[in-house]
C-alpha cells in the first residue's frame, strides 16, 4: 500500500484512545485499515505484556508513515512488449 493511502487512515487515529482507535478502524471503508488494525492490536499486546500496562490506559501518542521502496515488476503485453508495474510500499510506526 502506498504511504499516501496509509496516511489517510493514520491521521484519523492519531491522538485517540486504544478502544476508540479499534472502533474507528473497524468502521472505516479503506483497505489500509486492516494492516493498521493488526499493528495497533500488536502494539497494545506488546505494551501490556512487556511493560505491564493496561489496555484501557493506552492511546496513540505518535504515529507516522514513511515511504518504503518501490517494488518494480514487468507485466507482459501484446506483441512481445512489457509495461512496468510499480508497487509502492510504506513503513508504519506507532
Amino acid at each position: 500500500m502506498s504511504a499516501q493511502k496509509a496516511r489517510r487512515v493514520i491521521d484519523q487515529i492519531r491522538g485517540c484512545s486504544y478502544e476508540q482507535t479499534l472502533m474507528i478502524l473497524e468502521l472505516m471503508p479503506y483497505r489500509a485499515c486492516y494492516p493498521i488494525f493488526k499493528l495497533v492490536y500488536s502494539a497494545a499486546a506488546n505494551a501490556s505484556h512487556n511493560r505491564g500496562l493496561k489496555e484501557a490506559d493506552l492511546f496513540i501518542s505518535k504515529a507516522e508513515v514513511n515511504e518504503g521502496v518501490i517494488v518494480k515488476r514487468l507485466k507482459p503485453r501484446a506483441r512481445g512488449r512489457s509495461y512496468p508495474i510499480k508497487r509502492p510500499t510504506c513503513h508504519i510506526t506507532i
